[in-house]
């Protein structure tokens, strides 16, 4: 049987602005582009939520106008962040800056995935 290759998303399939609508007064914010091929799955938003809970902040993952817990592996899976797709991230908390420094370096890094 032959692989499936993932469908490689247009950044603008959101059918509302791909952005928080709001982001909280004192919040550090951060679109990331999703660059790994099998996008935001299940195994990458279990490394997401595993970064997020290193450290003490507050995170939300935005998507085409659905926001969600950075600590919630199901949250994350319903925003359905393909390749060639972005994720507005944003954080408060005393290590806000530092989370989302890490969180960049760990979607920079396709999620420690080969591909």
């Amino acid at each position: 049987m032959k692989a499936v290759d993932p469908v490689e998303v247009d950044p603008d399939d959101c059918p509302e602005p791909n952005g928080p609508e709001t982001v909280p007064d004192g919040a550090i914010a951060r679109v990331l582009p999703i660059v790994n091929r099998k996008g935001l799955h299940a195994r990458a938003s279990a490394k997401f939520v595993q970064t997020v809970e290193r450290f003490d902040a507050a995170v939300t993952v935005t998507r085409c106008g659905e926001t969600v817990g950075g600590r919630s592996i199901m949250g994350l899976l319903t925003l359905a962040a393909a390749k060639g797709t972005t994720i507005h991230v944003a954080a408060t908390g005393a290590q806000a800056a530092e989370v989302i420094d890490a969180l960049d370096a760990l979607l920079a890094n396709r999620f420690g995935e080969d591909e």
